[in-house]
């Protein structure tokens, strides 16, 4: 891994983590109430569907999921078709067919407590190096360097004068690491803290610079705030995608659980009967739907 100079903590974390405790906002997985309840295996949840969804349409579901399916014994003894169903309107399906397979996981391997080391994390279904990382900073408070997209974008500009984030590489853990204060309990303040500066300051179209603790010690603004490429890929328009037919495919099979809908019937007047096809195959692969004789249903 390469190396950093190490950023001056009177600089950076010291205000950032003074920011923090004043502003952060209030979140149910940050709340002691949530983690004596449903300690480690809240926060994998949270985590699960905090993926590549806004917050705001996570806390509703999260509360049910958790209400339903409080420890992973609970959600790997429910069926896949409940799971799916109990998933909505979240997006990315998969998701919760992963968490429902590392819930098993987790109740065979490790008696129904989720792992603390971040090998063992890893190896349950669904489970990449950010999740397994947040799992053992925020539910264990172990100290790890821990970078979401948010993390991402902070780094480049306040560190590396750069408008936008290059691709996820493992340079970025190695820039956090060098930043981490020393303690394991300011560590864990300090990568939630990075994310939520991404998350309400240091946002990807309009961050105000007005209001970032870090402002004084920003180096892409010191430098005019000069505007840099982004290269990182870009995902499809979702109006008119198979991940939108997929979608409706799935919304008709929750609204009509548990009865098998008849092919012919799923989304008829969809615009692109291939796409229809290809969104009905795929989900069948997937898991996230099972074909009967003529017909098509959630998963058993």
């Amino acid at each position: 891994m390469p190396s950093f100079a190490p950023i001056p903590s009177e600089d950076i974390v010291r205000p950032l983590l003074s920011w923090y405790r004043q502003s952060a906002r209030d979140l149910p997985w940050r709340r002691p109430e949530f983690h004596e309840r449903f300690g480690a295996w809240g926060v994998l949840v949270s985590e699960f569907m905090l993926q590549q969804t806004p917050v705001t349409r996570v806390i509703p579901h999260l509360d049910a999921w958790l209400t339903r399916w409080p420890t992973p014994p609970a959600l790997a003894a429910a069926s896949a078709a409940d799971v799916v169903q109990q998933w909505a309107n979240l997006g990315y399906p998969r998701r919760a067919l992963w968490l429902h397979r590392a819930a098993t996981e987790v109740t065979v391997r490790y008696d129904g407590i989720v792992p603390r080391e971040t090998d063992a994390l890893l190896a349950l279904s669904g489970i990449g190096d950010y999740t397994a990382r947040a799992v053992a900073v925020f539910a264990y408070g172990d100290r790890h360097p821990v970078v979401d997209t948010n993390t991402r974008r902070v780094l480049a500009r306040s560190v590396q004068g750069l408008g936008q984030p290059a691709p996820p590489s493992r340079k970025d853990l190695a820039l956090m690491e060098s930043m981490l204060p020393a303690s394991d309990d300011d560590a864990a303040r300090f990568n939630a803290a990075m994310m939520e500066l991404g998350a309400t300051v240091c946002t990807a179209r309009a961050p105000s610079c007005e209001k970032c603790p870090i402002a004084a010690s920003c180096a892409w603004l010191a430098a005019g705030r000069p505007a840099t490429e982004d290269t990182r890929r870009r995902q499809a328009a979702y109006e008119g995608s198979d991940r939108q037919a997929r979608g409706a495919v799935l919304r008709l099979l929750r609204e009509t659980a548990p009865v098998p809908v008849p092919l012919e019937q799923v989304i008829p007047d969809w615009p692109d009967s291939l796409q229809r096809d290809r969104a009905i195959d795929s989900l069948i692969s997937d898991g996230l739907a099972e074909a009967h004789d003529g017909s098509i249903a959630l998963p058993g």
